[in-house]
């Protein structure tokens, strides 16, 4: 793509003079000027409407670029599979699996992306009416990744070749276990990595650091797609022929979702087209789940990460972890059925734990706070709390302060299983294995955004010092960009279905690909109210008193969700996302809440 004139730095002047909102953001236009006569000259070159160009230029479309950005393909955005490291090993290794027909297991990992990842390759081996073996470990009980209990188990059945999927890279003493053992071990992941690698045949990750490929946003489900590229090839030049891999696209779609990896490039093709996919129905457990999740409407990229996605991971947080992997890789849709609705059960159970948990955790970080500034990464902790769920905390302390969070719960022992979540610009997973390095932590790993780690309550208050200096300078910086940037100015009554339709041309949005900002300015607040879980349900008219629904997500105790809560009657400028709810079969525009700000200009008049 070519430069569009956009940038980084804010314009001068705040957008609708907001500086702060309610919740402390500077609004700032998106498009600078340059950028701006960029929307303009696309919009005239393609005849497209003027606020899609802006969509479209405010996230790096260069304008002769926008016809493939709109239609995004995956036979132009495909890399040649060999591209990556030990990727043609791989492929050989799989392929004369198939061929001798051989013992095969698949070790993945407990969340989405693993589940995903599992279930694709128990598909490509069940065209060649191949069962293999799916192990998901028990995350109380086993852990992260391979194991040589659950090896010596899959030995003892026999197994030949052993796949690690979303896992496996940082698994030195298990690799070398199931090579004594007998067996070959192809290791399928995405989490980053330090030199020294585990003694497999194959180590595919594009996130290793003698990988040359540029595939490292690809989740461990993106990577397993294009080693069953390699491996179809590799069984048609032996003249064997593979299955259609697009019919299975939908879970790839599902997990590049979920892991939130940047949804750019390839990994947008993926989704874009494996949502078309999923609204085929073509597959039985996505089907089950949309059943008990009660979705309306269109699978949308929305529906994945915060209705489908929840439910296959409350398996591998409070229950069984292998639930997922066997729903998406299920064709019994009956089968499908009973394990969805177990799945569902264990969701709600999940909520419950988390709303507990969340309290405790933020009245710890209120203490921290005290009367001071915000630490520069929030670390808590409990020895009551679900190890299951710390995830689920780290990410909501990020969201509420805006800073890395860490969430960990100790056992009797006094070993504590935590996860952290990071904001832009802070890269967490180097931070994690650095503490390894200093002797900090039992072992620990992840990603930009998210790492997970073990680590002895000896060593906690260490361990947390070591975070507040190493993430310091990254956090200062990221503290300045807090900036909301707003793709245009609406009214109610020009937030149609007609308008979210277009715009969802320039998706699916997600990580690195931001769903477009819209203000709506001096809108009166008509009703708010609190309902679920939290959740501020409100609704706001323009002049013309046209009225617009609208939520505020788990806002209530928010500044946001008590601005609103208390605003009835009144005029606030709002921002938010635009989506369109399919209630009974109606088609309505809604806006979710991001933020608020005092109309000042109102104020001042009176």
């Amino acid at each position: 793509m070519t430069d569009t004139g956009f940038r980084d730095e804010p314009a001068v002047r705040p957008f609708l003079g907001v500086d702060p909102s309610i919740s402390g953001r500077t609004w700032r236009e998106r498009l600078d000027a340059v950028a701006a006569n960029h929307a303009l000259a696309m919009a005239q070159r393609h005849d497209v409407p003027d606020v899609l160009a802006r969509v479209a230029a405010g996230r790096g479309v260069g304008v002769d670029d926008l016809p493939a950005f709109l239609d995004p393909s995956l036979r132009d955005l495909m890399p040649n599979p060999s591209s990556l490291t030990d990727m043609d090993q791989a492929a050989d290794r799989i392929a004369a699996a198939i061929m001798n027909h051989e013992s095969v297991a698949i070790f993945g990992d407990y969340d989405v992306d693993g589940a995903s990842s599992t279930a694709l390759l128990a598909r490509y081996f069940a065209h060649f009416s191949m069962v293999p073996l799916l192990h998901i470990p028990d995350r109380i009980t086993e852990g992260y990744g391979p194991n040589n209990q659950a090896i010596d188990m899959l030995a003892s059945k026999g197994v030949t070749l052993l796949i690690t999927v979303d896992c496996g890279t940082a698994s030195f003493e298990a690799v070398d276990h199931a090579n004594g053992l007998g067996m070959d071990v192809v290791v399928l992941d995405h989490h980053q990595t330090g030199e020294e690698l585990p003694a497999a045949q194959s180590v595919v990750n594009p996130n290793r650091q003698d990988d040359l490929s540029g595939q490292g946003q690809l989740c461990a489900a993106g990577v397993v797609f294009l080693t069953m590229v390699a491996v179809s090839r590799a069984l048609r030049a032996a003249g064997k022929a593979g299955p259609d891999l697009l019919q299975w696209i939908d879970l790839v779609a599902l997990a590049t979702i979920c892991d939130v990896v940047p949804l750019s490039g390839l990994n947008r093709a993926f989704v874009r087209k494996g949502l078309i996919q999923a609204r085929s129905g073509a597959n039985a457990g996505l089907m089950a789940l949309q059943q008990v999740a009660r979705l309306n409407g269109p699978v949308s990229s929305y529906h994945l990460g915060f209705l489908l996605g929840p439910r296959i991971n409350a398996g591998g947080r409070i229950g069984d972890a292998g639930l997922g992997a066997r729903l998406l890789a299920c064709d019994d849709r009956h089968e499908a059925s009973e394990i969805a609705a177990r799945l569902d059960d264990l969701n709600k159970e999940r909520q419950t734990l988390e709303q507990v948990m969340l309290e405790q955790a933020i009245e710890q970080s209120e203490a921290l706070i005290g009367d001071g500034d915000l630490p520069v990464c929030t670390v808590v902790e409990s020895g009551s709390w679900h190890p299951g769920v710390v995830g689920l905390i780290a990410s909501r302390l990020k969201d509420r302060y805006r800073r890395p969070a860490f969430a960990i719960a100790f056992d009797e022992q006094g070993s504590g299983s935590g996860s952290g979540r990071s904001i832009p610009g802070v890269d967490l997973g180097s931070a994690v294995r650095a503490a390894v390095d200093e002797g900090l932590l039992v072992k620990g790993g992840g990603h930009l955004m998210a790492a997970g780690m073990t680590v002895l309550r000896d060593n906690l208050h260490t361990f947390s010092q070591f975070l507040q200096q190493r993430l310091a300078d990254d956090v200062a910086q990221a503290g300045q960009q807090n900036v909301l940037k707003i793709d245009a100015a609406l009214t109610a009554n020009a937030a149609t279905p007609e308008l979210v339709e277009l715009l969802e041309q320039a998706g699916p949005f997600g990580a690195g690909h931001s769903e477009p900002v819209f203000a709506f300015p001096a809108h009166r607040i008509t009703y708010a109210e609190t309902v679920g879980a939290g959740h501020v349900r409100c609704a706001i008219a323009s002049s013309d008193r046209t009225t617009l629904k609208a939520i505020a997500f788990r806002a209530a105790d928010s500044p946001v969700g008590k601005k609103l809560l208390s605003s009835r009657g009144k005029n606030l400028h709002i921002a938010g996302n635009l989506s369109i709810d399919h209630w009974q079969g109606n088609r309505k525009t809604q806006l979710r809440v991001i933020d608020v700000a005092d109309n000042i200009a109102s104020s001042r008049a009176i």
